[in-house]
C-alpha cells in the first residue's frame, strides 16, 4: 500500500509538472504575440506622428535652405527686442501706448524665411503681431508689421 501510494504521488506529482509547464509556456506565447501587437500598433502611431509633425512644421525655418538659419534667428530676435528700449514701446507690435504702461514684445518665433510671429504685452493688455522681415545688405533687419491684435479683456 505504500509502494502504490508514493506510485499515486509521483503520477499526481507528474500531472502537475506538466500543466504547469503547460500553463506557463501558453502565458509566455501570449504574452509574446500581445508584445508583437503593440509594437506593431506603436509602430504605425510613430509613422502617423512623424508625418503629422511634418505636416505641421511644412512652414518653419527647418524647411527653408535659402541662409544660415542657426545665426539668423537668434540675430534676428536680438534686432527685434532692441526695440523694447524705446520710451514709446516697441513700434512693431502695431499697437500705440495708452496708459502708462508701454508695449514690448515678449516671444517671437520665426515662422520662415520672410515672416515672425510675436507675443507682446503692457502688463494689462496682451495680443499678437504678425511681422514681415528682410535682411538687408549690410546684414541688418528691416521689418513691417502687417496684422496686429490686441486680446479684449475679459
Amino acid at each position: 500500500m505504500k509502494h502504490s501510494l508514493l506510485l499515486y504521488l509521483f503520477i499526481l506529482a507528474l500531472v502537475f509538472n506538466i500543466f504547469t509547464y503547460a500553463y506557463y509556456s501558453k502565458q509566455v506565447e501570449f504574452q509574446n504575440s500581445q508584445l508583437e501587437k503593440l509594437t506593431k500598433k506603436f509602430q504605425s502611431k510613430e509613422t502617423e506622428f512623424k508625418s503629422k509633425l511634418q505636416e505641421a512644421n511644412y512652414f518653419t525655418t527647418k524647411m527653408d535652405q535659402k541662409s544660415d538659419i542657426t545665426t539668423l534667428i537668434p540675430s534676428l530676435k536680438e534686432a527685434l527686442l532692441k526695440f523694447n528700449e524705446n520710451p514709446n514701446g516697441n513700434p512693431y507690435t502695431g499697437q500705440k501706448k495708452f496708459g502708462l504702461n508701454k508695449f514690448t514684445i515678449n516671444k517671437i518665433k520665426v515662422i520662415n524665411h520672410r515672416w515672425i510671429i510675436a507675443d507682446f504685452s503692457d502688463g494689462e493688455n496682451w495680443g499678437e503681431v504678425l511681422l514681415k522681415y528682410f535682411v538687408n545688405e549690410d546684414k541688418s533687419f528691416s521689418f513691417e508689421v502687417n496684422q496686429s491684435l490686441l486680446f479684449p479683456k475679459k
